[in-house]
């Protein structure tokens, strides 16, 4: 980190859950079913898409990557979390708080990116049936997968560098349970202004305007489903894109709100809640979202368990 006057920070310390006393543990307990429950869930998930031929359409393979990215972003913080609700007064170095915030820039960005992706594949499927198989066809798929790696990495090592290179001197209290761009740069001793042009900026390209480009597909699967002449045909359609959009109203409305508003007014607990749901909570709806209102998962999921546990 650069050098400013005064001592160099060595520690951050996260005041997180430095509020919560008797209840810490409790929430440890509860945080750490909701984790697991992610990692089964998505890797039940990554299985089955990769066990059942059945499950070979772009929408899987969408949601394989998809539920591998929750597991990796759940495993950037949800681990830490735990082991600062066992402890008295968590601290973290800086290399270490810079090299999870550029994880979890990383998966956080990819996740926005892949969810565009499964919008799109829908909207192709719903409402360009004929051409359906030009447009997403298995190089498109994998330009579009590779295209969301590729832009996490290159956001969270740009703001990472940029992050790191600030002086850090005197503060060392972050007052969040996680090291996330913003209370981090309220601790730095030079102008944040670049910082906070940068955040806006990456808020704008991959929060907002994934999220616009979501509402605007699914505007045109809602005026196709309308004209679906059976109410079955209407159900049907309807069921297989319901669950995705509630994924990304949550995700993305969280997000929204936690980047899109001015940082400096904003509220601690306010911004710690809603990481708390963006960073926790979100990644367990994916395994039920799914699978349990997917007639095709649970079809794949009644198969696999016929074949390797009932089977003679």
């Amino acid at each position: 980190m650069g050098a400013g006057n005064g001592t160099a920070v060595t520690e951050f310390v996260l005041l997180g859950f430095s509020g919560f006393g008797s209840l810490r543990g409790p929430l440890f307990w509860g945080v750490l079913c909701i984790y697991l429950v992610t990692l089964l869930g998505n890797s039940l998930i990554i299985l089955l898409t990769l066990a059942d031929p059945a499950l070979n359409s772009p929408m899987y393979f969408f949601l394989r990557h998809f539920s591998m990215v929750e597991i990796l972003y759940t495993t950037t913080t949800v681990p830490r979390m735990l082991a600062d609700l066992l402890a008295s007064c968590p601290t973290i170095s800086p290399a270490s708080c810079f090299t999870r915030l550029y994880f979890f820039a990383l998966f956080g960005i990819a996740e926005c990116c892949l969810l565009t992706a499964m919008a799109y594949d829908r909207y192709a499927a719903i409402c360009r049936p004929l051409r359906y198989t030009t447009l997403m066809n298995q190089g498109a798929c994998v330009s579009m997968v590779g295209a969301s790696y590729l832009m996490g990495i290159i956001t969270g090592t740009t703001h990472s560098i940029f992050i790191f290179t600030l002086p850090f001197c005197g503060a060392n209290t972050i007052h969040h349970f996680l090291c996330d761009i913003l209370p981090v740069l309220r601790l730095a001793s030079a102008s944040t202004f670049r910082g906070e042009v940068g955040n806006l900026a990456l808020a704008i390209a991959f929060i907002l305007t994934p999220f616009l480009l979501i509402i605007a597909s699914y505007g045109c699967i809602l005026a196709t489903i309308l004209g679906i002449a059976t109410s079955q045909g209407r159900r049907k359609v309807f069921s297989t894109c319901s669950s995705h959009l509630f994924v990304v109203m949550l995700f993305f409305g969280t997000g929204t709100v936690a980047y899109m508003r001015p940082w400096a007014g904003s509220s601690q607990d306010m911004d710690q809640i809603l990481a708390f749901i963006y960073t926790v909570v979100t990644p367990m709806f994916n395994p039920f979202v799914y699978t349990l209102r997917n007639k095709e998962v649970t079809g794949a999921m009644r198969r696999l368990v016929k074949r390797y546990i009932w089977s003679p």
